[in-house]
């Protein structure tokens, strides 16, 4: 596996997206820096990491998608392999909150970013970026926010972190590609934060209602069970879980 160490970089995302663009990559390369300092969440949201505190890295996933309908189906094969790996540590209510913030003891410490392309011969790329809060401590004005360390009092070695990852990671992708999708998704739905569970949304205009989680659809959008028993479908971010 080609592993690609940065000291500091603005995104490791964007820089994997650029050697890309400049000559063939193999398959399951990464970029990984201790010190990214313009970190992507969804939808152009930022991810705050502390130098040298926590692991952010990327992911070329090439060879693995066959169309454009299986594309959530790999942000679900990420999602579970971060549960998997950070079970080691006895994490407390590890979740999967939709669409693939990972969350233990109901705060936030993990996330992805996927970025997919199609190139003239119809093949698909994958850029996945992962951002893990490791050993952070301070998290002053992040309230939903926390860390590894955090939360089990046990310091992680990055490092170790990034290679149990990778190497979860290759496995579940061997999986994936020769049974389909259908245990990541069994395990995506077990994991699911507030799902089967009464909880409280916000849309993007500041209307609050309340539902129930009912599933996540093959393409990604949130289905809701409404108070009226209506069941309605929600794309990523246009609204919010409050917890």
């Amino acid at each position: 596996m080609y592993i690609i160490k940065l000291s500091a970089i603005d995104s490791t995302n964007s820089y994997l997206k650029e050697l890309v663009s400049q000559k063939t990559v193999e398959n399951l390369a990464v970029v990984w820096t201790t010190n990214q300092t313009n970190g992507r969440g969804q939808m152009g949201a930022s991810w705050i990491s502390e130098q040298d505190k926590n692991l952010t890295f990327s992911v070329l996933v090439k060879d693995v998608l066959k169309n454009i309908n299986e594309v959530f189906d790999l942000n679900v094969c990420v999602a579970v392999t971060l549960i998997e790996v950070l079970k080691e540590f006895n994490l407390p209510k590890l979740a999967i909150k939709w669409p693939n913030d990972i969350l233990a003891d109901q705060k936030k410490i993990g996330g992805v970013l996927i970025e997919n392309s199609i190139k003239s011969a119809g093949e698909y790329l994958s850029i996945v970026g992962i951002g893990i809060n490791v050993n952070q401590d301070d998290f002053s004005g992040l309230p939903q926010a926390s860390s590894i360390k955090n939360i089990s009092g046990i310091t992680v070695d990055i490092e170790v972190l990034l290679r149990q990852f990778l190497h979860q990671f290759e496995l579940n992708l061997v999986q994936f590609q020769s049974q389909g999708s259908s245990f990541f998704w069994e395990s995506y739905h077990k994991y699911l934060f507030k799902c089967k569970q009464p909880a409280a949304f916000e849309k993007q205009d500041g209307t609050q209602f309340m539902g129930i989680i009912r599933k996540v659809t093959q393409t990604g959008f949130l289905q809701i069970q409404l108070e009226d028993d209506a069941i309605q479908e929600f794309e990523v971010k246009s609204i919010k879980l409050l917890f």
